[in-house]
């Protein structure tokens, strides 16, 4: 089961995608991850990488899929795998699908987890992170015992820069404009399959599932 995790940030996505590799015991392939080890080890790939970063520029859809494409041929992706952050553009993805297809290979699953942005927007600003040990709390959804006050190790409650409802709604533009067409095109090839991102934890789990165990 080869998996790609759609869906705007905040609606779930990492944390279905670690369920996902709980259950069915697949890795997670970061790009950042995967430019980071490849420079490491000095890789001929990484050393090409390296040579864009190094000059301030991006380094190409196409190396990147390279790169993307020669991570998913080892051993522990032969039962599948869920790409992480990766592709994020129609052209990212139409290099994806290319380069794959050249090596006899396809992605099996699009899901994309949906939810409208407002939705998004009262999540988000609703999370509050303990500025001591990092425990996680949500004013509606897991409320302190005391406001403000972490349940863990009594630190200050605090809402991050990134949840501000004002930075969470510039994150979601962005992912309209660039991301969110990935959708029709995955919905193109036949293999996106919408979830309820609304479902809660345990309801798009086994939406989830339903979708892959069919």
């Amino acid at each position: 089961m080869k998996i790609i995790m759609l869906g705007a940030p905040g609606a779930g996505k990492g944390t279905h995608a670690k369920g996902i590799v709980e259950k069915y015991h697949i890795p997670t392939i970061s790009t950042g991850d995967i430019l980071r080890q490849n420079i490491k080890e000095g890789t001929e790939l990484g050393k090409r990488a390296k040579g864009y970063m190094d000059a301030g520029e991006l380094v190409p859809d196409e190396l990147v899929c390279d790169l993307v494409v020669d991570r998913l041929e080892k051993d522990d992706c032969k039962d599948g795998y869920i790409l992480d952050g990766f592709p994020r553009t129609i052209p990212q993805a139409e290099a994806l699908t290319e380069a794959l297809k050249e090596k006899g290979m396809a992605i099996d699953y699009a899901l994309d987890i949906e939810m409208e942005d407002q939705a998004i927007i009262d999540r988000m600003s609703g999370r509050r992170v303990c500025a001591k040990c990092g425990a996680t709390f949500h004013t509606v959804n897991i409320p302190p015992k005391v406001e403000g006050v972490c349940d863990n190790c009594g630190g200050e409650l605090q809402l991050r820069d990134d949840d501000q409802p004002e930075t969470v709604k510039k994150r979601l533009g962005v992912y309209h404009e660039q991301t969110a067409p990935l959708i029709e095109y995955y919905k193109g090839q036949g293999i996106l399959h919408e979830i309820d991102g609304t479902l809660g934890i345990e309801g798009v789990a086994k939406a989830i599932a339903a979708v892959i165990d069919k």
